[in-house]
């Protein structure tokens, strides 16, 4: 896939994110997923509110979710690990780093907050504004439309597709990124990212386990496997994930065994389903001796979905 293309299409739900591809991905047996690691919220570019994610894990039969926001620390969670309604939710984020051959993913896991990690957040989220308000402006000028959408902290070209869509301009959601905001598109503006060193520091520091996020959607797979199993600060990889295709899990399976990298999962939801794939019992029992306990908090009134990332 393109460096930058998950920051687009596959961010907002794409078929790779969206529906299972064999029973390998959504679980290492029979067995049902209790623990899903791969969960975004309203605060990026999901359509689920923190306050709706238990009742979502408990229709979906999971008891862990990992709430990996792109490039952001959900601001409502108080600890690493919290007790939400019956659900166990570990502070996460989703940190793009630029590998110099590619942009990869990395997933933080049991995330305290840190100066240096704060501060690279702040950084990302003020280049988000600053960067959808340009291509805001550029479709605006090109299309003679107001998208009515006001350029904020977790603002990601999804969103920008998406008020196209709805707007009076001939374009639906996938039409936007092909015709207008994609990486070849007219109205494209580039993000910055953080490096790879830079960002694995930064996780090691605050994370209770690092890990590489979906590597077979990279175009360079040789390359994204080679810095899981070659970094030290990296102790997980992603093994059970939806692509929507065919990928060759046993591959990841001797990565982890070589390296003695822990294998995590997850939907990757940016809808309101969870469970589509992540962990079984057994297999999150490892994962599950890195994270912190969990904190309790008082149940929250459910509320509305917002906008997304």
């Amino acid at each position: 896939m393109p460096s930058e293309s998950a920051d687009s299409v596959d961010s907002a739900g794409s078929t790779d994110s969206a529906e299972p591809a064999d029973s390998a991905a959504q679980a290492d047996s029979v067995d049902s997923v209790v623990a899903d690691l791969h969960a975004h919220t309203t605060v990026s570019d999901g359509t689920l509110t923190l306050d709706e994610v238990p009742a979502a894990a408990r229709e979906a039969g999971v008891d862990w979710v990992a709430v990996t926001d792109h490039d952001r620390i959900h601001p409502e969670l108080d600890a690493p690990v919290v007790e939400r309604d019956g659900v166990r939710v570990v502070r996460g984020i989703e940190l793009r780093v630029d590998a110099g051959f590619e942009r990869l993913d990395l997933l933080g896991y049991g995330v305290e907050h840190t100066d240096a990690l704060d501060a690279e957040v702040e950084r990302l989220q003020r280049d988000r504004r600053e960067r959808g308000a340009a291509i805001l402006d550029a479709v605006e000028d090109r299309l003679g439309v107001d998208l009515d959408v006001a350029p904020r902290e977790g603002l990601g070209r999804p969103h920008i597709a998406r008020a196209i869509e709805e707007s009076d301009a001939p374009y639906d959601y996938a039409g936007a990124f092909d015709e207008l905001i994609g990486n070849d598109g007219p109205c494209y503006v580039a993000r910055e990212v953080t490096p790879l060193d830079d960002g694995l520091d930064l996780l090691a520091d605050a994370c209770a386990l690092v890990g590489l996020a979906h590597p077979f959607r990279y175009e360079r797979v040789d390359e994204a496997l080679g810095v899981a199993r070659d970094r030290d600060a990296i102790g997980a990889i992603e093994r059970f994930y939806p692509y929507g295709r065919a990928v060759d899990d046993e591959r990841i399976d001797r990565v982890a065994a070589e390296a003695g990298l822990l294998r995590t999962g997850g939907t990757d939801a940016h809808e309101r389903t969870l469970g589509v794939a992540g962990l079984t019992e057994s297999a999150f029992e490892a994962v599950r001796e890195r994270l912190p306990e969990p904190v309790p908090v008082r149940s929250s009134s459910v509320t509305a979905p917002d906008e997304q990332d």
